[in-house]
């Protein structure tokens, strides 16, 4: 059992920080480079990973782990439903358009990016993860869960990813009311320096969350003037994909 579990934390790692190499995987993880590098040969040698060729191996998931990974994705087919609202409000807003589901309790994974067409545009990898209050979906997902299950993921440390990343419980707690207002989340600078993004949750018919739609930018087109219109858009369109899914 130990053995299954640190497989799936490596391959969980390779995913997360794809092209990676054995030095950069103990450290993230916390294991023996010996006891890395043995899990990455079984992975390897089961077809979940390979290496991408360079001087300095650097380890990649293969096709079959990403079409495992799409599968569990595609629950209610909600990445097949929401590709053409997402390609309206990428043709509308002339951004790139994302789309994340939670990943366990404390994560968003991206599973759909639909790329804007101008020559400076933010680039996010499918298959990237943050923490829930890293970005403009996980905070809109957040906004839409019970304050005991806000709390539970409050409790645990937040990464600071950027010198402006909100670490605060606090803050976070005061940030989701207004979310719940005003039903978009504004994410600047929180993940990635330069980057800037409005998200909306895509409820199911529970009324949860199961996922997040999210305009992203450059910093420099980001202008405080249009984020209720932003904001606007990006509901409208987590609004369809909810009548679809």
């Amino acid at each position: 059992m130990q053995g299954i579990e640190r497989g799936l934390r490596v391959l969980e790692a390779v995913a997360e920080h794809q092209p990676v190499g054995v030095g950069e995987l103990s450290r993230t993880l916390g294991l023996p480079k010996s006891t890395v590098q043995r899990t990455l040969l079984g992975l390897s040698n089961a077809g979940w990973i390979r290496s991408d060729g360079s001087e300095y191996t650097r380890w990649k998931l293969t096709s079959r782990a990403l079409a495992v990974g799409r599968r569990g994705w595609d629950k209610g087919d909600l990445r097949g439903v929401a590709l053409e609202p997402m390609r309206e409000l990428r043709d509308l807003t002339n951004e790139t358009i994302t789309l994340q589901v939670r990943d366990g309790a404390e994560r968003t994974v991206q599973i759909e990016r639909m790329d804007s067409q101008q020559a400076v545009r933010t680039y996010i990898k499918l298959g990237s993860s943050w923490q829930l209050p890293h970005t403009s979906g996980g905070l809109a997902i957040m906004s839409r869960l019970p304050d005991d299950e806000v709390d539970r993921l409050l409790a645990s440390p937040i990464e600071k990813l950027t010198p402006q990343t909100d670490t605060d419980p606090d803050s976070i707690r005061r940030k989701l009311e207004d979310i719940r207002e005003v039903g978009y989340a504004v994410s600047i600078n929180q993940n990635r320096m330069g980057v800037c993004a409005i998200g909306a949750a895509v409820l199911g018919d529970d009324g949860g969350p199961i996922g997040g739609v999210g305009i992203s930018m450059p910093e420099s087109r980001f202008d405080e003037q249009r984020v209720p219109w932003w904001g606007k858009q990006v509901k409208a369109t987590a609004q369809i994909i909810e009548s679809l899914v």
